[in-house]
């Protein structure tokens, strides 16, 4: 649908947005070992890491030789394994662009509780509307999900360059293109859509991070900011001195008089 490259939203808060920066240096680094091991290492990897409901719900026993954690932490640990170099790119891109301004409004600790708690609830939805598959969930999706979503609603109107269609370069509100993609999964979750993807994961993530970022932001942080990422300005209404009689000493005083005083308000695109 669409590929965003670039946002114009300064950080306030932080000066550095060094989870967002880690979380990507770590999918990467996975994606390197898991991909050095060889087609192998690779399988044993998403066995053993991979969110698989039927196993997390004691539907099936997995193969000793593929239990490398609790089952309770593939919750997030399938986060962080992708299926190739497209599917990698394509989820950090989006954590690129829209990762920092979601930590910079929450935080670098509560940012990270919040991403990480995206990927397990992009992984219980999973798990609730597949209860019984055996199919491994892998990558980040769910918890990028939820990062999109927490944009929205924190900067719906600041300006992002995206590329539509993957060829038509465009600068545009960021709630054009993020509130197409949520309905994009939302249709295909209730059309079943290609099984390949798993959209009630990103269901769950969406749910999730809406919920989130209400509750995680930093204090005095606002939603819904204007189109350079401040909240809209308040008009700035200046009452206009009226001249009164001269006073007694031969010169004017003046008093506002607000019944009649006219102010400009002004919007900043």
């Amino acid at each position: 649908m669409f590929i965003p490259l670039y946002d114009t939203n300064r950080l306030r808060h932080i000066r550095l947005q060094y989870v967002t920066i880690g979380l990507i240096v770590a999918n990467a680094l996975v994606f390197l070992a898991t991909t050095l091991g060889g087609e192998n290492f690779t399988n044993a990897a998403v066995l053993g890491l991979g969110f698989i409901p039927s196993v997390v719900h004691d539907k099936v026993e997995l193969s000793p030789e593929f239990i490398v954690i609790p089952e309770s932490l593939s919750y997030i640990t399938y986060s962080f394994l992708h299926a190739d170099i497209f599917h990698l790119g394509g989820n950090m891109l989006f954590l690129w662009v829209f990762g920092d301004n979601v930590e910079d409004a929450l935080g670098h600790l509560r940012y990270l509780i919040f991403y990480l708690a995206c990927a397990v609830a992009g992984a219980f939805f999973q798990g609730l509307v597949a209860w019984d598959s055996q199919v491994p969930l892998i990558g980040a999706s769910g918890a990028i999900a939820g990062v999109v979503a927490a944009y929205l609603i924190l900067y719906p109107r600041v300006k992002v360059w995206v590329l539509a269609f993957a060829r038509i370069p465009l600068r545009i509100p960021a709630f054009i293109p993020l509130i197409l993609w949520i309905l994009f999964q939302i249709v295909m979750f209730a059309a079943g859509g290609e099984n390949q993807i798993s959209w009630s994961c990103h269901i769950g993530g969406i749910i999730a991070g809406s919920i989130l970022v209400l509750v995680l932001r930093r204090r005095g942080v606002p939603l819904l900011a204007g189109a350079d990422g401040e909240p809209d300005p308040t008009p700035n209404v200046q009452q206009a001195p009226v001249p009164t009689e001269p006073a007694a000493n031969g010169t004017a005083s003046t008093q506002p008089a607000s019944q009649w005083g006219r102010g400009a308000a002004s919007s900043r695109d």
